[in-house]
C-alpha cells in the first residue's frame, strides 16, 4: 500500500474490483488527471469467497492498479458500515419495513467516510463508477441522470449535498454501459469480463431468508385475503414486501379466481400478511403518500413543489407529481396518477426534467 504523493489535483477512486471504477479511472487518468485508487471493505462478518468475495475483489483491484500504474489504498469502513447502515437495516426489518442499504452506504460511507478519508490522504476529489452526472450553475451543484436511462443511478444518489457534490467526480455519466464494457477490452483492463454485482455486500448469492434469520428470530402469522378469509401461515412479516407475488405459498381458492396473489400491507399489530388476487387490485395502488427524512441536494427546502416527477423504486419511470410540506420533516405527495406498490421504508426521489431534486423515505401511505 503506497502513500499519496502530493498534488493539488490528486483524485481517489473508489476501487470496488468492478469494470465500472476501473473505466472511471482510467477515463480519469486519459484526461491526465492525477490518481490513486482506494479500495474500500465494507463487510465483515462471514466474509468468504462463497459470498462476498472481498478478497477476489481486492486482488482485482491490485490488478486494475498495476495495470494502470497508479497507487492504491485499502481502508476498512466494515464498523462504520455495521454501525450506520446494517443496524439500521435491520431495525427497518423488525419495523416491517423494506429498507434500501445502498443508499445509506452511499451516504455514511462512500460520500461520508471515504470522501474524508481521501481528503485526509492529501486529495481534493473522490470519483466513483456510479451512472450520474452534476453541473455547476452560479456557484451551486445540481446531480443530474446519466446518459445511460437504463443504468442511471441518480436515484441512489440522493442523500449528496452541495459539499459532497463539490468534491465528486462521475466519469461514467455520458456513457452507456455496452461502451464502458468496450473501453475496458480495448484498455486491457484486468476485469473488462468481469461479471457486474448485484444485491446487497452481505447478502451475496445466499438466500435473503436464511441469511435474515441469522440476526432476526422469524415470526409466523396467517395470511389473510381482503375478505379477512385465513389462506394460510406466513414466515415473518420481515420475509415479504409489498407488491411481492413469488414465495406466498398459496394457491386459489375454490369457486374463485385463478389470478395470482400479491402482498399488499403487512400489519404489524397484528402480525397478518395481507394479500390479493390480482396485479391490477385496487389495494395495492395509492394516489398520495407522505415522507420524511427529506434531503434537498440544492441545500434549499422550498414549501411546495407543484410540477415535477417522482420514483418510488429504482427501476420504475418517473410519475408526474405535487409536494407540499405538512409538518417539520413532513411532506405529502400527491400523484396525478395511482401508484403501485407504495412500500414504507423504500425512498421517494424527486425530478425536474434531467436534476435529481433530493428525496426521502416514505412512511405513510395515502
Amino acid at each position: 500500500m503506497s502513500k499519496s504523493s502530493p498534488s493539488n489535483s490528486l483524485c481517489i477512486v473508489g476501487l470496488s474490483g468492478g469494470v465500472d471504477s476501473a473505466v472511471s479511472a482510467l477515463l480519469l487518468q486519459r484526461q491526465g488527471i492525477p490518481i490513486e485508487g482506494m479500495f474500500m471493505k465494507n463487510w465483515e462478518e462471514d466474509d468468504t469467497d462463497t459470498y462476498c468475495h472481498s478478497q477476489q475483489d481486492l486482488q482485482d483491484v491490485i490488478q486494475i492498479s498495476n495495470h494502470l500504474n497508479i497507487n492504491y489504498h485499502g481502508v476498512n469502513f466494515s464498523k462504520n458500515y455495521w454501525d450506520l447502515v446494517f443496524e439500521d437495516f435491520l431495525a427497518e426489518i423488525k419495523k416491517g419495513r423494506t429498507p434500501n442499504p445502498d443508499i445509506l452506504c452511499n451516504k455514511h460511507i462512500k460520500f461520508k467516510a471515504f470522501l474524508e478519508k481521501a481528503m485526509s490522504l492529501g486529495a481534493n476529489t473522490i470519483a466513483t463508477g456510479h451512472y450520474a452526472n452534476k453541473r455547476c450553475i452560479d456557484g451551486q451543484y445540481q446531480l443530474i441522470k446519466a446518459k445511460d436511462n437504463q443504468k442511471d443511478q441518480t436515484y441512489f444518489l440522493y442523500t449528496l449535498g452541495q459539499k459532497q457534490l463539490s468534491a465528486s467526480l462521475f466519469p461514467l455519466g455520458n456513457y452507456i454501459k455496452s461502451d464502458v464494457r468496450k473501453l475496458a477490452l480495448e484498455a486491457k483492463l484486468p476485469v473488462h469480463s468481469k461479471k457486474d454485482s448485484t444485491g446487497i455486500c452481505f447478502i451475496g448469492e445466499r438466500h435473503f431468508n436464511d441469511f435474515i434469520k441469522r440476526y432476526m428470530k422469524p415470526n409466523p402469522g396467517i395470511i389473510v385475503d381482503d375478505n379477512g378469509r385465513t389462506l394460510g401461515e406466513h414466515q415473518g412479516l420481515m420475509f415479504y414486501t409489498i407488491g411481492q407475488r413469488q414465495g406466498l405459498g398459496i394457491g386459489g381458492i375454490a369457486g374463485g379466481s385463478e389470478k395470482a396473489w400479491y402482498v399488499a400491507e403487512k400489519n404489524t399489530d397484528t402480525n397478518e400478511l395481507l394479500v390479493v388476487q390480482g396485479s391490477s387490485h385496487p389495494y395495492l395502488f395509492h394516489q398520495s403518500l407522505q415522507t420524511k427524512q427529506l434531503n434537498w441536494i440544492s441545500g434549499e427546502e422550498p414549501e411546495a413543489i407543484t410540477n415535477c416527477y417522482a420514483k418510488i423504486r429504482y427501476r420504475q419511470q418517473e410519475a408526474s407529481c405535487r409536494i407540499e410540506k405538512i409538518a417539520d420533516d413532513h411532506w405529502q405527495v400527491h400523484f396525478k396518477e395511482p401508484q403501485r406498490a407504495v412500500t414504507l421504508g423504500q425512498s421517494i426521489v424527486f425530478y425536474h426534467e434531467d436534476v435529481c431534486l433530493g428525496g426521502g423515505i416514505i412512511e405513510q401511505r395515502g
